[in-house]
């Protein structure tokens, strides 16, 4: 496109977006803990650390 520039606005984020179903009341949870704001940092947090230590437990570490 004439006149646009792709290095300005937001720089990718390297994420991708997966939508998951919690149970009845566990978003609630989550955040009266962290915050509205903050839900989905904890759940990536969350899991990247429950990956990491079933890598590990598997003898698998990928970091």
């Amino acid at each position: 496109m004439a006149g646009y520039d792709a290095s300005m606005g937001r720089p990718p984020l390297n994420v991708k977006s997966t939508n998951i179903r919690l149970p009845e009341g566990l978003g609630e949870r989550i955040d009266a803990l962290v915050g509205r704001q903050r839900r989905a940092a904890f759940i990536r947090d969350v899991l990247e650390r429950e990956v990491v230590r079933l890598e590990n437990e598997k003898g698998n570490p990928v970091r």
